[in-house]
């Protein structure tokens, strides 16, 4: 199993008339986490895409559980429970500066080649990467 954390503060932009965090901003979130796991894992984005290869989102759940505000630091924590092959499952948990869980979500991405809009394996360099955290 891979895990991964990074935080972001809530910004003004980011939160509603109520004051809380839009929810509408937390699939942003869940991107934030999965680009900068990857880039920990020696494996940004990026290049993948210049390789060719992109991730479309499948699907994606999420539950709320409580509300950020406005200023808020949330830890972001990425996890990828299983060895991806074509697709690609994202686990996420979001919490507070206090630890309290307020956000919880499911992506399934799949690898896909840019050109032709076809379902590829995942890239080797990737699977090099991210293997030893599944052995």
């Amino acid at each position: 199993m891979f895990t991964f954390e990074t935080t972001v503060r809530v910004r003004y932009a980011d939160t509603d008339k109520m004051g809380f965090c839009y929810y509408g901003n937390y699939p942003k979130f869940y991107e934030i986490a999965r680009v900068e796991g990857f880039r920990s894992l020696g494996f940004p984005y990026s290049e993948m895409e210049e390789a060719g290869v992109g991730m479309p989102v499948l699907t994606m759940n999420i539950k709320y559980h409580g509300p950020a505000k406005y200023d808020d630091l949330l830890t972001l924590r990425l996890i990828i429970p299983e060895m991806p092959r074509a697709r690609m499952t994202f686990l996420y948990e979001i919490r507070n500066e206090e630890g309290k869980l307020i956000n919880t979500g499911e992506t399934v991405l799949a690898f896909m080649n840019m050109h032709t809009g076809r379902p590829v394996k995942m890239p080797e360099r990737m699977q090099k990467s991210i293997s030893p955290f599944f052995q």
